[in-house]
């Protein structure tokens, strides 16, 4: 049974640790993350970030049990419980095998999980072209034609980290 859980950022250790104490080690967390590279002062920054924020997946078995869940609201570091978990683990579990299959060696999820219009605006969030605005004139397997100002270029798809404006 898998939950969704919101939980405080600065106390997610000791929150890990409550729920090894009220569960047991049965348990399964599970959150989608992200690499991004920076450029800063010419070196190369990496940063790690959750895809979900502050959220979490949380699986247990246990979790079917109202008292249960009646004891993890008071757990140290828990915000909250996304209600209606119950009728929407058909959608949770298809989510979360999703980013599994986009995930790279290192356990992060590749730049195939978003999805990429056509003659959209995009900004680069990892890579030399960092901040930088761009469109997109063609999308092909793995490689995108792009156009940065009125520079018309090639990038790989697995290489760059971009969001939609």
């Amino acid at each position: 049974m898998w939950a969704i859980v919101k939980f405080d950022k600065k106390k997610f250790d000791f929150f890990k640790r409550e729920l090894r104490t009220k569960l047991g080690n049965n348990h399964i967390l599970y959150s989608p993350k992200i690499l991004i590279n920076k450029y800063k002062n010419n070196k190369l920054i990496k940063k790690e970030f959750n895809v979900l924020g502050d959220y979490v997946f949380l699986y247990d078995k246990k979790l079917q049990d109202k008292e249960i869940l009646a004891k993890l609201q008071f757990v140290k570091g828990l915000k909250n419980i996304l209600s209606g978990f119950l009728f929407y683990q058909k959608e949770i579990v298809k989510f979360i095998n999703r980013c599994k299959e986009l995930e790279n060696d290192s356990g992060y999820i590749t730049q195939n999980f978003f999805d990429i219009h056509e003659v959209s605006k995009y900004q680069f969030m990892s890579g030399p072209f960092v901040n930088k605005i761009f469109q997109i004139i063609n999308i092909q397997h793995n490689k995108i034609k792009i156009l940065i100002g009125d520079l018309k270029t090639t990038i790989n798809k697995k290489e760059f980290l971009f969001n939609r404006i």
